[in-house]
Order: C-alpha cells, then sequence, then structure tokens
C-alpha cells in the first residue's frame, strides 16, 4: 500500500517542477486547450441531441406507457452522457499528448536531465516523424482498450446496485490506469519501450499506477483542470518512468527537498 503513496507524490513532484519552469508549462497550456474546444464541443453536441439519439436506438419502446418511456429513455441517456465523459477523460490525454508531442518530449528530457546522477536523458535516436507514428499508432491501440472496459462498465451500469456503487469506482480506477499508461509513455518511448512491455511495467506495479492515476483521473473530471494539470503530469509521469524501469532518480530535488527515491518508499 505505500506505493500508493509513492505514486501520489511523483505527481505532486511534477507539479511542482512545472511551478518552477514558467515558459514550459505556459507551452503546456496550449495542446490541452485546443483538445478541450474540442471535446467541449462534442459533449455539449451529445447533451443536446443524446435524448434524440437514444430515442433512435430504442424503437421497441414507443408504445411504452409514461412514466416508464420517459424513465427508461433518461437513464440510457444520463448513462450515455456517462460513458462519453469517461471515454473523453481516456482519451484526452493521448489526443493532447499527440498535439503537443514536441513540447511534451522537451519537458521530459528536461526532467530526466534534473533527476538523473549524471544529468544525461535517454534518447529514442528515432526520426521525429516515426516517433510521431509510434505515438499515434500506440494511442490508438490504447484507446480501443479503453473504449472496451468503457463498454463493458456501461453495460455493468444496469445491474441494480453494483452499476450506482461498485462500477462508477471501477470506472476510476480504469481511467487511472490508461491516464498513467499514456503519460508515462512519453518517456518510455525515448526508452525505446513497446507498448506491451509498457503494459507489463505498469501491470507488476498497479498499486503505485493507481496512486499516481486515481487522483489525476478525479481531478480530469472538473472542467478545465485537465488543462493546467497536463505539464505536471507528464513531468510526474517521467519521475514514475524512472522507477518502473529502475533508474535512479537524484535525492537533490530541483526544489531543494530531500525526498526518498522511489526504491526505498516502495521497500525495494
Amino acid at each position: 500500500m505505500r506505493d500508493l503513496g509513492v505514486g501520489f507524490r511523483y505527481l505532486l513532484r511534477g507539479q511542482r517542477w512545472v511551478a518552477r519552469h514558467g515558459r514550459q508549462y505556459g507551452f503546456g497550456l496550449l495542446p490541452g486547450l485546443i483538445t478541450l474546444v474540442l471535446y467541449a464541443a462534442a459533449l455539449v453536441a451529445l447533451a443536446l441531441w443524446g435524448q434524440d439519439l437514444v430515442g433512435w436506438a430504442t424503437p421497441f419502446a414507443d408504445d411504452w406507457s409514461s412514466p416508464w418511456l420517459g424513465l427508461f429513455r433518461g437513464f440510457l441517456t444520463a448513462v450515455l452522457f456517462a460513458l462519453a465523459l469517461l471515454l473523453s477523460v481516456v482519451t484526452f490525454t493521448a489526443v493532447t499528448l499527440l498535439i503537443g508531442q514536441p513540447f511534451y518530449e522537451s519537458l521530459s528530457e528536461s526532467v530526466d536531465r534534473d533527476v538523473s546522477p549524471d544529468g544525461a536523458a535517454p534518447e529514442s535516436g528515432l526520426p521525429v516523424h516515426q516517433e510521431l507514428w509510434i505515438s499515434a499508432r500506440d494511442s490508438l491501440r490504447i484507446v480501443v482498450r479503453a473504449a472496451l472496459w468503457g463498454v463493458l462498465l456501461f453495460a455493468l451500469g444496469f445491474v441494480p446496485v453494483v452499476g450506482q456503487t461498485a462500477v462508477p469506482v471501477l470506472g476510476v480506477f480504469v481511467t487511472g490506469f490508461f491516464l498513467t499508461e499514456e503519460l508515462t509513455a512519453v518517456a518510455l518511448q525515448r526508452r525505446r519501450v513497446d507498448l506491451r512491455d509498457r503494459l507489463a511495467l505498469l501491470r507488476a506495479r498497479k498499486t503505485l499506477i493507481w496512486g499516481f492515476g486515481t487522483p489525476l483521473a478525479l481531478a480530469f473530471l472538473v472542467p478545465f483542470v485537465a488543462v493546467f494539470l497536463m505539464p505536471g503530469a507528464v513531468a510526474g509521469a517521467t519521475l514514475l518512468a524512472r522507477d518502473l524501469r529502475g533508474e535512479e532518480i537524484a535525492e537533490g530535488e530541483p526544489d531543494g527537498e530531500q525526498e526518498p527515491t522511489s526504491k526505498g518508499d516502495a521497500g525495494w
């Protein structure tokens, strides 16, 4: 359980890092703002026409008497919007990272140099266009996995009691896992770690991943928060990636704090 606290501290340390690097933080807001406008437009459209979509998809209920017809379709509309919100949280990171790929690569490298004992940052050695292709391909694969989980959670939402209690909690943990995968991919791709191996690393340390990703998933549910947390989340995910790879994190923090490395925290 100690890994939960370690993961959360990485998230906080990432936010502190970008707070001291204002220029990089400012540029890091732009991709998130662009993505936010696109997603907000899609969610508003769903809110306006979601009930019509549900009505079109459930013609068998046209002859139901009141109030059952309204309750049934109203519930489906609410669940549909909740599913869209869940998917938007998961895919927001992927789209924002893709739009802001050059900046976030630079930010992640800077964090690596700050905390590396030798001041060096790993480099993939791949051309930019190939890095973009790998990032887009892997992001699409993660989005598909997240969508499958979303459909499953959507179906479980119809189960009485469980669907209104356990399923939302499970949804936050699932979202936190996929958010963390997308964020750590920035640093891990530079280390030439492919998607399958990245997922294996994350699954082996689920408690650490949830400590980082679950609070972030909850924060991302608040409008506009995701935009302001994205740069710091990338910075924190770089620290997390070093932990997952067993790389040393220098104890001398840029902010002057002395925090133990994750190996000591996690009891390695």
